[in-house]
């Protein structure tokens, strides 16, 4: 009990240094909601629409005219403009105007007709990687559409039947079914990453700065003493406010995203609820490791930061880890989002069963316990350390 009352002592004594310094309030409530509502809403459509496609038309009959307004009709492409030569087309790709432009040289009906196999050809823009991905997908679409529209009018004049028109045209027919995302939403791929990466760089930093400051503001006695000597209790009584604040914000998050904005989670409830507990006390975990190693609020907080910020890099989620080089391959363990990351695409996105990620969610867990390792090290800086700024 007494060690109890000593905790709860601590807890309120932060809670009021939470209410009197207004960063607590920013990073650990109104940054988190902005983020959330920024990604969501930035990619609220789920993919890129009406992306901006030119047209080199030299050909200028009713089958290139078709093929046009059959690309128009897609989607995520816009035909924004006719342009008169490559270079024109060229030079709009190079303004920003344009991702990618069609270009149908002359005599290509007539060369479609005789069976001569005529080239037609685009060119793509691959400085934004996901429009430049999308219109080369739609390119190439339309122009096996447009032979394969001319070979069945060539056939149907033959007198082939329609069953045997489609048997030549297309001899494999492909059944494509995307798993648990048939949308193909980008939003629920890439905000499941971005957001928690953020929450979990304020959950690195805030742990710091609040311990850090106890050490700058010469607080760090009165913080020990309360907690009877006992680190353990220091630590537990100062970051449960914290925790609770961001287990709320993490909790306030997911409802977001799995019911207003009804992202895929086929996993259920439980496991996410499991995910938002040890993501919070991983970062946490983290964050203290990383001030016992280094007893200094700026080099800490700079460290933490770093971590965070390549965390979004080996997660995995834009680029496979397995494809990266061997050593930032193994170096991926070290990085929570890492393993946050595999146990939401694992468990919660495709529903299997939490031991196809054991491995994961031991690491999280041995992340929230780093602590442990070298605990005196904090106590040790508040009693003798002098801060340096």
């Amino acid at each position: 009990m007494k060690v109890l009352r000593r905790i709860i002592r601590i807890a309120s004594r932060e809670c009021g240094i939470l209410v009197h310094n207004p960063i607590y309030l920013f990073c650990m409530i109104l940054f988190p909601i902005f983020a959330t509502v920024f990604f969501t809403s930035m990619m609220e459509s789920g993919q890129p629409k009406d992306m901006p496609c030119g047209i080199v038309d030299m050909d200028k009959s009713t089958v290139s005219r078709a093929l046009i307004r059959q690309l128009d009709a897609f989607s995520s492409t816009r035909v924004a403009g006719s342009y008169p030569n490559v270079s024109e087309a060229r030079k709009a790709i190079q303004r920003g105007d344009i991702y990618a432009f069609l270009y149908i040289p002359e005599n290509t009906t007539t060369e479609l007709l005789a069976q001569k196999q005529p080239k037609v050809s685009f060119y793509v823009s691959n400085v934004v990687m996901l429009a430049g991905s999308m219109l080369y997908r739609d390119l190439k679409t339309i122009t096996m559409l447009g032979s394969a529209s001319v070979a069945s009018t060539k056939l149907s004049a033959l007198g082939k039947t329609e069953h045997e028109i489609h048997s030549f045209v297309q001899p494999i027919v492909l059944d494509v079914h995307p798993l648990n995302n048939p949308w193909l939403n980008y939003n629920s791929y890439l905000t499941t990453i971005m957001v928690p990466g953020i929450l979990m760089l304020f959950m690195f930093l805030i742990t710091v700065y609040s311990i850090g400051t106890e050490l700058k503001f010469n607080r760090g006695r009165e913080w020990i003493q309360m907690a009877g000597g006992n680190i353990a209790v220091a630590l537990t009584g100062k970051l449960l406010p914290q925790f609770l604040i961001f287990v709320t914000v993490i909790f306030g998050y997911f409802w977001y995203i799995f019911g207003p904005m009804a992202f895929p989670h086929v996993g259920g409830t439980w496991r996410i609820v499991l995910l938002a507990l040890l993501t919070v006390l991983s970062a946490e975990g983290f964050g203290v490791f990383m001030f016992e190693i280094l007893p200094s609020l700026r080099m800490s907080m700079s460290i933490c930061s770093l971590w965070a910020v390549l965390g979004f890099s080996t997660s995995g989620a834009t680029y496979p880890v397995f494809a990266m080089d061997g050593i930032i391959e193994t170096l991926s363990w070290l990085f929570p989002l890492r393993h946050y990351y595999m146990i939401y695409q694992i468990s919660i996105f495709n529903g299997y069963p939490l031991a196809d990620c054991w491995i994961n969610i031991t690491i999280l867990t041995a992340f929230a316990l780093l602590p442990l390792l070298d605990a005196h090290r904090i106590k040790k800086a508040m009693l003798e350390y002098v801060y340096i700024p």
